[in-house]
């Protein structure tokens, strides 16, 4: 393995533990998202700053918010990045208000609000908040059973994309039909042609790009899943880079983590390493510090994709452990 993807490694593993102890009796499936939110932007955790961006979201929501929910670890991790939290904290809260004029309220929602504020003003939210909306309503359209308010977030970031609605919806269902070939049909699913959807190209070409990179490390022996995870393998495969060259860097680090602490045989399973593992070296290959606002294309959908899948991890790990300790009684 190359030295600095080695170090990315062993900053993960530690940004991970100083999350951990800044919130220790959060969800455990939310630290890893935690810790690559700071490698992304090339910093380093500390639990101190993470301790006082975790009471600046108590201080500016009320006690039933949804900033206080499962992603609140998250949302603390990204207002640590900046210089000032208090006021990223209410730009936030503004943002969210404004959409909830055109979306149901949820965890989505307020982290969709959250990482708007790195490059949208108040016009500008207020602005594309309806188009978003309208392209909402066309996914529902296509997608009766599988949309949902997760697909909110999507929405509203092609809402500041420059294709036309009509293309955003083609080229969504174009990746949606490609992607069958391989994958089960599902939410999931539909979330990565979402991802892809804000990136350019051919749908065919897209989706055979992820393909490409799921079959590859599928014979190199890492269980990558085929749910929620499929999302931040889609951004990653968008990133333009070699595809056998990712997969051997994805394989890498997927291996060097089962040496680590936390990936034993309590750990997060094979599917959450290789996950965590494409999403280290998708570090490598983008600046989240510098978001594009005329291109909403692979640095952003990685972090959508992130912590979107970590949302349904945890929200999935509740709920069979709701019903575990249902059927002990």
């Amino acid at each position: 393995m190359k030295a600095s993807l080695q170090t990315l490694c062993d900053q993960f593993i530690e940004n991970r533990d100083t999350v951990k102890s800044a919130f220790k009796w959060d969800n455990s499936y939310v630290y890893p998202l935690c810790a690559n939110i700071f490698c992304a932007h090339g910093q380093m955790a500390e639990a101190e700053k993470l301790t006082r961006c975790r009471k600046i979201i108590q201080e500016q929501t009320g006690i039933f918010s949804n900033f206080r929910g499962n992603l609140r670890p998250a949302l603390a991790a990204l207002l640590a990045l900046g210089q000032d939290p208090e006021a990223k904290m209410a730009q936030a809260v503004e943002n969210y208000d404004i959409l909830k004029r055109d979306f149901w309220g949820s965890e989505y929602l307020a982290l969709i609000a959250f990482l708007l504020t790195d490059f949208a003003s108040r016009a500008d939210v207020e602005e594309k908040a309806g188009r978003g909306k309208e392209i909402y309503q066309r996914m529902k359209k296509e997608h009766p059973f599988l949309t949902s308010s997760e697909d909110s977030v999507f929405a509203v970031m092609m809402a500041f994309s420059e294709k036309d609605n009509d293309a955003l919806i083609n080229d969504m269902e174009g990746c949606y039909q490609a992607l069958r070939a391989r994958f089960t049909i599902g939410n999931a699913l539909q979330s990565v042609s979402h991802v892809l959807a804000l990136s350019n190209g051919a749908p065919e070409e897209k989706a055979g790009r992820v393909i490409d990179l799921y079959n590859a490390l599928r014979g190199a022996d890492v269980r990558y899943g085929r749910d929620y995870e499929l999302a931040t393998l889609a951004a990653l495969a968008e990133m333009d880079e070699n595809i056998p060259g990712v997969a051997a860097e994805v394989t890498e680090v997927y291996e060097y983590l089962s040496t680590q602490r936390g990936y034993g045989f309590f750990g997060p399973g094979k599917a959450a390493r290789a996950m965590h593992a494409a999403m280290i070296v998708s570090d490598q290959y983008s600046s989240r510090g510098q978001i594009d606002t005329a291109a909403m294309t692979g640095t952003l959908a990685m972090i959508i994709a992130q912590e979107m899948a970590m949302c349904a991890v945890m929200v999935s790990a509740s709920a069979s452990s709701a019903a575990a300790s249902s059927s002990s009684h």
